[in-house]
């Protein structure tokens, strides 16, 4: 949306006082994908996160360029694909030499890019050449060919369309300018692809904490007893007191098929309450993945689930 957005600017920018902006948007779009796979990892409808930048000059772009970089980078590794997501350098198209996208390495990605995972950098297979390797101070030998899905690019736009848009600014002498843009973009929709391909075993999906749909999965086994029945009502009440996120599986369903619908949701914790639960005293809490639960006591779970 580069050109609805430069249109909607020359409203907003006049004078060196009214940049740089930052505006974003996140919406649906639609892509006509020739070969739509994967789910949302590759789709044709697909939620965006388009942010663009307006700036007074190309020192002040690139000074907002490395702050969105390092913004993205805090992203992904709050996601838990940091340490498998590169910067790669990529083609700058017509905008500039070029753009970088993030490239996070899995076995089902459709790009090619070429890794130094001691430098953390990587380039992509479009533009890899011996200009390229000398410029960035790399060598075929010292990278390795990955297969990758692209969860996020940055892009300069110069002048592009402030140019022919007429999207100026008056500088303080009052010289007319162009806006100098940048844009850049992740897709939240294709990043719950990734986490789920990046996160997950032969039980199911394993969501990292931060995008969780729920922070705990409560799980009643009654067996019928309803003293059972009553604890794991007062427990869900409790944690909704208490701002605890929580999905409360109180169906009348044997305890192996709830919990082979717990390891497939793949909430990363999971409280179980039981005749044992309730005769011990406590509750079992399980780290999805891990398998094995151990007893908490009521007066702590608030405190250890905060701390899980």
């Amino acid at each position: 949306h580069e050109e609805p957005l430069t249109n909607v600017m020359r409203h907003v920018v006049n004078s060196y006082t009214d940049v740089p902006r930052l505006v974003y948007q996140i919406r649906w779009k639609f892509r006509n994908e020739e070969r739509a796979k994967s789910g949302v990892t590759r789709g044709r409808d697909f939620l965006m996160k388009d942010l663009y930048s307006f700036s007074q000059s190309q020192e002040e772009h690139e000074h907002i360029y490395e702050k969105v970089a390092v913004a993205y980078e805090k992203i992904f590794a709050r996601l838990g694909i940091g340490g498998m997501t590169y910067k790669t350098f990529a083609s700058g198209g017509v905008f500039a030499k070029y753009s970088h996208e993030y490239q996070c390495l899995l076995p089902v990605g459709e790009d090619t890019v070429y890794v130094n995972k001691e430098k953390k950098v990587a380039v992509n297979k479009e533009v890899l050449n011996d200009e390229v390797l000398s410029e960035l101070g790399l060598s075929r030998d010292e990278l390795t060919e990955e297969k990758a899905v692209e969860v996020g690019n940055i892009f300069t736009l110069g002048t592009r369309f402030s140019e022919p848009l007429e999207l100026t600014f008056k500088d303080a002498e009052g010289n007319e300018k162009p806006v100098v843009m940048g844009s850049y973009g992740i897709g939240p929709s294709r990043l719950m692809g990734v986490l789920v391909e990046a996160f997950s075993d032969d039980k199911g999906i394993i969501w990292p904490k931060e995008v969780a749909p729920y922070t705990v999965h409560l799980v009643a086994i009654t067996s019928g007893n309803a003293d059972v029945e009553k604890e794991a009502d007062r427990l869900y009440e409790m944690l909704q007191e208490h701002d605890i996120e929580v999905l409360y599986d109180d169906r009348d369903l044997r305890a192996g098929e709830k919990f082979a619908d717990a390891d497939l949701i793949g909430i990363p914790l999971r409280l179980i309450v039981s005749e044992k639960t309730v005769s011990a005293g406590g509750f079992e809490l399980i780290k999805r993945g891990e398998g094995k639960g151990t007893l908490v006591a009521e007066s702590d779970i608030i405190e250890t689930l905060h701390d899980a």
